[in-house]
């Protein structure tokens, strides 16, 4: 018994003081269509990855535009008739702007539409504005949404892929965002 700890002790304490090494994940050369909540690439061509404290210095400028884009979950198809639905609040980076489900690999031309939109706004048109993008950590959509801005024509554009998860885990401070409206159809 008493060995059996004592190994147990030796196993734990040497997997703490192992280094951890990272998975090596290649910058594919279109988006990724699959697996979004999945390691990402420490690259982006054409853009900046920007890690936390990076991202904080960016945003305490005041300079960058902050782009959410969390996906939003759906409302569940087939709700018992009179069964309240609440969405789930998004607590982000404070003045980030919300535009959820950009960062698919495919995506519809409403929502390109939607998200151009939604880039104009925090821009004023203006492609060489400074725009980060992020989503959570290890999450494909906001890699897809800046290599989509950078297509788009944006000069500036900084992808923080550790997003909320990393900025919470250090506390800087959040807000709950509500996500931009969807283009009115005709």
């Amino acid at each position: 018994m008493i060995q059996n700890i004592v190994a147990g002790a030796f196993v734990a304490t040497a997997l703490l003081i192992l280094p951890v090494i990272a998975q090596e994940v290649a910058e594919p050369e279109d988006y990724k269509l699959d697996h979004y909540r999945s390691p990402v690439p420490g690259t982006l061509a054409g853009g900046t990855v920007v890690d936390d404290e990076t991202a904080f210095k960016l945003w305490k400028s005041g300079t960058v535009a902050f782009v959410d884009v969390v996906p939003r979950p759906p409302k569940p198809a087939n709700l018992p008739e009179g069964t309240i639905w609440r969405e789930k609040k998004r607590h982000s980076i404070p003045g980030s702007i919300w535009v959820p489900n950009v960062g698919y690999g495919e995506i519809a031309e409403q929502t390109h539409d939607y998200f151009k939109a939604g880039l104009v706004k925090v821009t004023d048109g203006n492609m060489t504005h400074p725009i980060l993008l992020f989503c959570l950590a290890d999450c494909w959509m906001s890699w897809n949404a800046a290599k989509r801005a950078l297509e788009y024509g944006y000069t500036t554009v900084y992808w923080y892929p550790e997003g909320t998860d990393g900025w919470t885990f250090f506390d800087y401070p959040t807000e709950v965002l509500q996500r931009e409206p969807e283009p009115v159809q005709n």
